[in-house]
């Protein structure tokens, strides 16, 4: 597969897999997975220019994937976060680090820091492994995100359950106030993710 057509099928499986499988006819479990082999067949008769797709390839962009954003079993294959869908996903809970990361406006910390993180509309909250990986995903939305630092074995001693969704994904359905921290802006992963967003600026 080039890289163009790498990324065409992921957005196929981003959409069958998160938000709407009804889109190529496919039927999805209440845990979220589907038949690889069927939905190679109903993208190759809605996408004649992937008259070449096999499930192999959906396996192949899901092993490759550094964010661990699908799963896949046998001949089954889902998204293991990011959905729209109403599902049970019957994610892992072992292994959870010590600490996790969640990015926010820094306008937002004082009230987070007061009343906690809540997920409102949304499924679930992402936590991210790492600060550098929280920083990735709060820079998609926020130019300079600030980072709360998490203390996940306090909160799960305290029956708040985490799910490992990815290699660096983590979902909860809330983080109350007290397992929370500000991250210091001061820390060097963050040092250096700034100064490399404002060089990139520069550049542009």
């Amino acid at each position: 597969m080039s890289d163009r057509e790498m990324n065409s099928i992921g957005r196929i499986l981003a959409l069958v897999l998160r938000h709407a499988p009804e889109k190529f006819g496919i039927e999805m479990d209440i845990n979220g997975w589907v038949n690889a082999l069927d939905l190679s067949v109903k993208v190759q008769e809605q996408r004649r220019n992937f008259h070449w797709l096999r499930k192999w390839h959906f396996e192949a962009i899901a092993s490759t994937d550094d964010k661990g954003r699908y799963q896949v079993e046998g001949d089954m294959i889902r998204a293991t976060y990011g959905h729209s869908l109403e599902l049970e996903l019957d994610l892992p809970t072992d292994n959870i680090p010590d600490e996790l990361y969640w990015p926010c406006e820094e306008d937002a910390v004082e009230t987070l820091l007061e009343y906690g993180i809540t997920k409102g509309e949304r499924k679930h909250i992402h936590l991210s492994k790492t600060i550098a990986n929280a920083m990735e995903a709060g820079h998609v939305r926020i130019s300079r995100p600030t980072i709360l630092e998490v203390d996940t074995v306090r909160a799960i001693a305290e029956g708040n359950i985490i799910w490992r969704a990815g290699k660096t994904v983590f979902l909860c359905e809330g983080v109350p106030a007290e397992f929370l921290c500000k991250v210091d802006s001061d820390d060097p992963v963050i040092q250096e993710m700034v100064a490399t967003w404002e060089k990139e600026e520069e550049e542009e």
